[in-house]
């Protein structure tokens, strides 16, 4: 009952996409689940091409190819989507009985009790439950940040909710007159069109999807120091000037704190750079222990760091730095060779009225210079004075 020309035109299409999905992938192979998804093409571009040869084969064997393609057509957006997502990849075993129960039942009812609705039912019934967990598992995170996600999300579900209505479409077409013979060749040619509207749609989105991830890698290697992955200093100030412009509005000031690990450049001399790229991670695995989500950390450069802690106030950003300075100078880095003992130097400040994120990060250095002078392995705090003039110090340590 489906029309040739609309057959030929799915194999094409879907082959093309495939093609695409491939050379994509070919060049991008650290796209998660982009292959997954080429291969859910190809074997949808097999299931199609079975349709307009099935007259030319046995019919049990167009059942079940059909079958088996169409069923593993849906498995791999399924697996695709988790790959995406970075979930867990299902139990394989669970697809071979589920795909190889369906296939049996669909032979069953070709040769042993012939009954093409049942065939029909079957032919949607595994397909359309896998795209339909395909989209509660791609329908996750902020809609404002991933909306490519819940728009692919929204086309799976609605084409996996229409594999499994459309026997009851048919069967509300079914031919009683020559009228509804006619009106079911025509919905046989919607059901056609709708597959291949999705086809295209999938396919669209599978790309879509690979976009967002390369353009989050690229967003990731310009905001990220990629030795200790914490934000780089263009990254964190453009944060710390949304923050500043944040608790004016609030009438609020942002404590920020400036590090320097202590004699760094002796660790380097004495260990060898392996050693300091490893002391740099040791330090940010430890302040990562002293803040909360809301606290931003990046690296300046070098062995220079900077904290900003919303909504903490001049006293709790104290606490924080003596918690880390502390915690510093208790852990050393553990090596194959010899612990190294490290300490750093803590300079603090708070952003004022009328500060840019410039001025007080300069502030901040200053005082953590100040620490450095007074003897290393301490925290002073630098404020703002009432009136201009030069920053007023707080010794704190």
């Amino acid at each position: 009952m489906h029309s040739p020309t609309l057959l030929i035109l799915a194999a094409i299409l879907t082959a093309l996409i495939t093609s695409v999905l491939y050379a994509v992938w070919f060049f991008n192979k650290t796209i998660p689940g982009l292959r997954l998804w080429m291969l859910s093409f190809l074997f949808g571009s097999v299931f199609t091409v079975s349709l307009l040869v099935r007259d030319w084969i046995a019919e049990v064997f167009a059942v079940a190819i059909s079958q088996g393609t169409i069923s593993m057509a849906a498995y791999f957006c399924l697996l695709a989507s988790r790959k995406y997502m970075g979930r867990q990849p299902v139990s394989h075993l669970y697809a071979v009985v589920g795909i190889g129960a369906l296939i049996s039942a669909s032979v069953y009812f070709t040769v042993v009790q012939p009954h093409l609705g049942m065939r029909f039912l079957l032919a949607g019934l595994g397909a359309g439950i896998c795209f339909l967990l395909t989209a509660f598992t791609l329908a996750k995170g902020e809609l404002r940040r991933v909306p490519a996600r819940y728009l692919l999300a929204m086309v799976v579900g609605l084409h996996g909710g229409f594999l499994l209505l459309r026997p009851l479409l048919f069967k509300l077409a079914a031919p009683t007159t020559v009228g509804g013979q006619m009106d079911l060749n025509l919905l046989s040619q919607f059901v056609v069109l709708e597959a291949i509207v999705a086809a295209v749609l999938l396919g669209f989105g599978a790309l879509i999807l690979a976009n967002e991830f390369i353009t989050n890698e690229l967003r990731h290697l310009a905001e990220v120091d990629p030795l200790t992955n914490v934000f780089n200093r263009r990254a964190f100030l453009t944060l710390l000037d949304k923050a500043i412009s944040s608790a004016e509005r609030t009438q609020t000031l942002v404590p920020v704190l400036v590090m320097d690990l202590d004699h760094f450049k002796k660790v380097n001399d004495t260990w060898g750079h392996r050693a300091g790229d490893d002391a740099l991670r040791h330090f940010v695995l430890l302040a990562n222990r002293c803040l909360r989500n809301e606290d931003v950390l990046g690296r300046l450069g070098g062995e220079e760091f900077a904290i900003f802690l919303p909504n903490a106030g001049g006293g709790g950003a104290i606490a924080v730095a003596e918690r880390l300075r502390a915690l510093v100078e208790a852990q050393p880095l553990v090596t194959d060779q010899h612990p190294i003992h490290l300490t750093v130097s803590v300079g603090a400040t708070l952003c004022a009225d009328g500060d840019t994120a410039d001025a007080a990060l300069q502030r901040a250095d200053e005082a953590m210079y100040l620490a450095k002078k007074r003897g290393r392995n301490r925290v002073e705090m630098l404020v703002k004075p009432a009136v201009p003039g030069m920053p007023v110090a707080i010794t704190t340590a």
